[in-house]
């Protein structure tokens, strides 16, 4: 299927040229869908290919799953290797190391699409979990079944090449895939190659399974908690970023604090990210997270304490202890794929 074809099979995502917030935060904060128009206002969609990208970031090193090459020594792996699940270059410090300005502003170099609203974690500036990657890959290449971390809400933007995406609602496991009562395990025990074959055809009969194509300049939302695979069909490069929109607080804030082990991206150091985020929330939005709160009561997710208790709570754990404990996620040694 080529840009622009029609899309009319039933289990295809909903293609839409973009939205407005009012209308993402009404309608579709828990449906995955795809957006045609906003990426193509970005400067890196006017300027980023593998050779602009190495014309600038040739020895810059990246993380491409368990190791840092330069840029140019994976390039010429991605051009060359037979792999069957090819190495995927997954870097979560990017911006940093390519001096990108993040923002709509008249230098910056992309931005989060505005339909999507404001990205709670923000409150937590510095202190806030891994949230952007820049990925790149061969054809072939791609992540294997899993949902975004700390509950959140993702987006991925396809700034060159195009991806295939078969995503489940939350209560859904994918067939083929292994998960733990407390969802903290999941096993697949095939490669992206194989589970297509063996397993394909059989997803698109499961309830519920959605899937589509996302091609150069268009954005994918997954929604908290689906379970999602993606391989790419070309070569590619994306960006893609976690983010919490207000619908979905209570979801995220039951996770922080109720999946403590499950919880990943803080810097090493923070027992309790879920004190620290309840604070800032409190300080800066305090009625939408005494909303939330509500909210997770009300759903049988929160445990009834009163929320005056619950900010004196936060309070005092805000910024957690020293003691050395490290999420896993964000570890050099440890970086996964959204």
């Amino acid at each position: 299927m080529e840009p622009g074809a029609p899309r009319t099979s039933k289990f295809h995502l909903n293609t839409l040229p973009n939205l407005s917030p009012t209308d993402f935060a009404t309608s579709w904060t828990n449906k995955p869908f795809i957006l045609t128009d906003p990426v193509r206002e970005w400067p890196v969609y006017r300027d980023w290919s593998t050779e602009s990208l190495l014309r600038k970031y040739s020895n810059v090193k990246f993380r491409a799953e368990a190791v840092d090459w330069p840029l140019k020594t994976y390039v010429e792996y991605m051009h060359n290797n037979q792999d069957e699940s090819p190495l995927y270059l997954f870097d979560r410090s990017f911006a940093e190391k390519m001096n990108l300005q993040v923002g709509k502003a008249h230098t910056g170099h992309y931005w989060p699409p505005s339909c999507f609203g404001e990205d709670l974690f923000a409150v937590l500036g510095p202190q806030r979990p891994d949230s952007r990657w820049l990925i790149i890959g061969p054809e072939r290449s791609g992540s294997t079944f899993h949902k975004d971390p700390n509950a959140t809400s993702a987006w991925n933007a396809i700034i060159f090449g195009a991806k295939y995406w078969i995503a489940f609602p939350p209560s859904t496991s994918p067939p083929g895939v292994f998960v733990s009562p407390d969802q903290s395990e999941v096993t697949s025990p095939l490669s992206i190659p194989e589970w297509l074959l063996g397993f394909h055809a059989q997803a698109r009969l499961t309830p519920g399974c959605k899937e589509g194509i996302c091609y150069a300049g268009e954005v994918l939302h997954v929604p908290s908690g689906w379970w999602h695979l993606v391989v790419n069909l070309s070569a590619s490069i994306a960006v893609t970023q976690n983010f919490v929109p207000r619908r979905h607080l209570g979801h995220v804030m039951a996770f922080l604090r109720d999946k403590r082990e499950q919880v990943s991206g803080f810097a090493s150091g923070f027992e309790d990210p879920y004190g620290l985020f309840l604070g800032r929330m409190g300080e800066v939005f305090p009625g939408v997270v005494e909303e939330a709160v509500g909210e997770m009561e009300r759903a049988g997710v929160g445990r009834k304490r009163k929320w005056e208790e619950l900010v004196k709570g936060g309070e005092e754990s805000e910024l957690g202890g020293g003691g050395g404990f490290s999420f896993g996620f964000g570890g050099e040694d440890e970086d996964e794929v959204p």
